[in-house]
């Protein structure tokens, strides 16, 4: 089975550590502009609940990128963009920025959610996110043991994948098509779209501003499911027609 870390071009180990260590540097400005909005917040107004409900769901995403950080080296963004212009800028200059764009518009506000729609909110965050890591982790687990694995309980269900290499070698990958990858072939997005929506929803909906981030995101995702399909489908041909037609939805299932 491929190995995907090997990203099949063979990139030097130093581009992967580069790569990563921009996105965790980016993280660590998003952190700092967090605590910040916050703290001016809390000198201002004291305790606004709305405030600290949005921070918290925001570091809950942080620790789950820093927990999940081997199968974030596997994922597109890696694997197909690597250390080009489209992720060192947006590393550097995007992600510090509008991450955090709801923190700093909460930064001068007062909105108070209340006891029940904090909880609510942070439950739903929490569990977006956590459905978010475990469909990851299916994937990975399903690699890592060559399909000899269960999913929900079940035997795994992949389609073994043939594709050649530039150079003529003819490799396998491993299409899962049980778990939540058998629901819609992106339905990770799904939960990740929830958790920036319930981190966004704290803002209320006095201004579109608080929901920028949200509505980028929704289209970065629903652009790259159409991106995936292209390049899956030139790599490996009749078996991602077959790995299709067993899971027809690209992102929400029923729906699209």
């Amino acid at each position: 089975m491929t190995n995907t870390l090997s990203l099949r071009l063979r990139p030097r180990p130093s581009l992967l550590l580069f790569v990563f260590e921009d996105e965790a540097k980016s993280s660590r400005t998003h952190l700092f502009n967090l605590i910040t909005g916050c703290l001016q917040n809390y000198e201002q107004y004291g305790f606004i609940d709305s405030v600290w409900v949005s921070a918290i769901l925001q570091m809950v995403y942080f620790t789950k990128f820093f927990w999940w950080e081997s199968g974030y080296m596997r994922t597109i963004d890696i694997m197909l963009d690597r250390a080009g212009y489209y992720i060192c800028w947006g590393c550097v200059c995007w992600i510090p920025g509008l991450y955090a764009s709801v923190s700093m518009y909460l930064a001068s506000r007062t909105a108070q959610l209340g006891l029940l729609w904090s909880v609510f909110i942070l439950a739903a965050g929490v569990v977006s996110c956590m459905i978010n890591y475990a469909a990851d982790r299916q994937k990975l687990e399903v690699r890592k043991t060559d399909g000899k694995c269960k999913v929900w309980g079940r035997p795994s269900e992949v389609i073994r994948a043939q594709y050649k290499l530039a150079y003529g070698e003819t490799r396998t990958s491993l299409l899962l098509v049980s778990g939540y990858w058998g629901l819609a072939r992106h339905f990770h997005y799904v939960p990740e779209l929830s958790l920036a929506f319930l981190w966004s929803v704290p803002a209320l909906f006095d201004h579109l501003m608080p929901y920028c981030y949200f509505v980028f995101l929704a289209a970065l995702l629903t652009h790259r499911t159409f991106r995936d399909d292209t390049k899956c489908r030139q790599k490996y041909g009749k078996y991602w027609d077959d790995y299709c037609r067993r899971v027809p939805y690209k992102m929400i299932p029923c729906v699209f």
